[in-house]
């Protein structure tokens, strides 16, 4: 089984891609077997969808920017959770993140192909309470839409998900409950896809 996570900062190896670094490798260590992939927006083009119908008869689409890589990792029927990481932008999501969800109809389109994987959200305010769970709530109406199980950080945390405070004095590596909420996120996401196989 594998767990894709999706870094939607625009910006390279700040605080969201290592919120999310720290999640996946939660998961590699307390889960032997439960493969992780890294896809990085800030590196990749991804326009905003058209909605130009051609995803509807089949798995492509009119436009020719980095998403064409991605369709098969996220139709991979080894796929069993994905995990969205964004920083807050204006109280929500990245523009980053929003297009690489709403090109993700194509999989709805297709037989549902996210149905049944884990979802689970990071998201990084400058801010303790920065908007991160108000981004975390967009992210999920987009998971569940695409019909996936939704799950929080759980265990000691209980939240809607993971949530860095990248403000933090000294930087977001100091911000030890933030973290723990992501490698508690990261368990159970493991955990609810192991259990759904």
């Amino acid at each position: 089984m594998k767990v894709l996570g999706v870094a939607g900062s625009p910006r390279v190896e700040k605080s969201t891609k290592f919120a999310l670094d720290t999640c996946l490798e939660t998961i590699r260590s307390e889960f032997p077997g439960v493969e992780t992939e890294l896809v990085d927006l800030s590196k990749m083009k991804i326009n905003g969808c058209l909605d130009c119908g051609t995803c509807k008869k089949g798995l492509s689409c009119s436009q020719e920017d980095d998403f064409k890589a991605l369709t098969g990792i996220l139709a991979d029927a080894n796929l069993g959770a994905v995990i969205i990481a964004t920083p807050v932008y204006f109280g929500t999501m990245t523009s980053q993140t929003k297009a690489f969800l709403d090109r993700c109809v194509m999989l709805k389109r297709n037989g549902a192909l996210l149905r049944n994987k884990v979802g689970g959200v990071i998201a990084v305010g400058g801010f303790r309470h920065g908007g991160q769970e108000t981004a975390i709530h967009a992210v999920h109406a987009a998971m569940l839409i695409q019909d996936m199980i939704v799950v929080g950080d759980g265990n000691s945390t209980y939240h809607f998900g993971g949530t860095l405070w990248s403000g933090i004095s000294g930087g977001y590596k100091q911000d030890a409950f933030g973290l723990e909420t992501v490698k508690n996120l990261g368990r159970r996401v493991a955990e609810v896809a192991l259990h759904m196989r």
